[in-house]
């Protein structure tokens, strides 16, 4: 009996947790009219983030004695007030003065009120951009590559202005991209969250005896299964024979425009496209043998 009777309470419990129609969350727009069902023996109470400026409605009562269509109730200087119908299919406009805009609110009578409307300021245009990439113009680009570059000596003689900057040298564990005749190895990075920017600094190794030939704006960086094209480079597009040459690139958000959140920590592979020479050629050796079939004698 007991253990039913926990049962019971416990998926009252859950029941009484779930999300209400009857209390809603909604943001503040002056250019929308915001619809209020309003019961006769329920109260509906609407909230703004701070104090209302005023209130203005036709066919509204605040004593409940003057005739109207609903009654009113907010004490001067309050966030919020309080209405409720007073006649069936009742309707009627509120208009509410709040940091100098004005929001319209209409009110129906229905059987089906909402009790509790929490209205929240706009977001902020930095609030609506949480989600999406930075805008990033080439000069703050370019200023993040010279503030990799200097970040030793920035660290030392002025700590204060690299304190937000993430780094890893990744010190015994190289992050090594091996592409048989070069490689690439990342050395160093950099994360600068506000601008949702990686900075590596990466040493291509030529392996072969020709010159390694490539495209400098092409740098990609592949963490999991994304691919994130660079947003600027510092490459001069050549490696000599036998020879290693250090660049730095940038990588800036994803390639929808999204934020990447790449976090320092992660397996990263190093993409470059090669111009010259061309990739070494692959001669498999060990395939099945393929014999050719023949047509059975007489058929063409």
């Amino acid at each position: 009996m007991k253990s039913i009777v926990s049962l019971f309470l416990l998926t009252a419990l859950v029941a009484w947790a779930q999300p209400s129609k009857e209390i809603l969350k909604d943001f503040l727009d002056e250019n929308v009219l915001t619809i209020v069902p309003v019961a006769s023996n329920r109260v509906t109470t609407i909230s703004f983030p701070s104090a209302i400026t005023a209130i203005d409605g036709v066919s509204v009562t605040v004593d409940g004695k003057t005739p109207g269509l609903f009654q009113l109730a907010h004490t001067k200087g309050s966030a919020f007030l309080s209405v409720r119908a007073l006649l069936p299919k009742a309707s009627a406009n509120l208009n509410i003065r709040w940091n100098d805009r004005t929001y319209v609110f209409e009110l129906l009578e229905s059987d089906v009120p909402v009790l509790s409307l929490n209205m929240e300021a706009p977001p902020t245009p930095e609030e609506e951009g949480v989600g999406r990439a930075p805008e990033v113009s080439p000069l703050k680009l370019l200023a993040l590559l010279d503030k990799a570059k200097a970040f030793p000596l920035l660290k030392a003689q002025q700590p204060e202005s690299v304190a937000d900057v993430g780094f890893t040298s990744y010190d015994g564990k190289p992050l090594v991209s091996d592409f048989d005749d070069y490689e690439i190895q990342i050395e160093q990075a950099f994360r600068f969250n506000a601008e949702d920017t990686l900075v590596f600094r990466a040493g291509i190794t030529n392996k072969s005896d020709a010159p390694l030939i490539y495209q400098p704006d092409s740098f990609a960086l592949r963490a999991g299964n994304r691919l994130y094209p660079q947003s600027i480079s510092a490459a001069d597009g050549s490696v000599p024979p036998k020879g290693r040459s250090i660049v730095y690139f940038a990588i800036t958000g994803t390639p929808d425009g999204g934020r990447n959140e790449l976090s320092l920590k992660n397996q990263f592979t190093v993409l470059v496209n090669r111009l010259s020479p061309p990739p070494p050629v692959v001669i498999v050796t060990n395939t099945p043998s393929v014999h050719p079939i023949y047509p059975p004698r007489g058929q063409p």
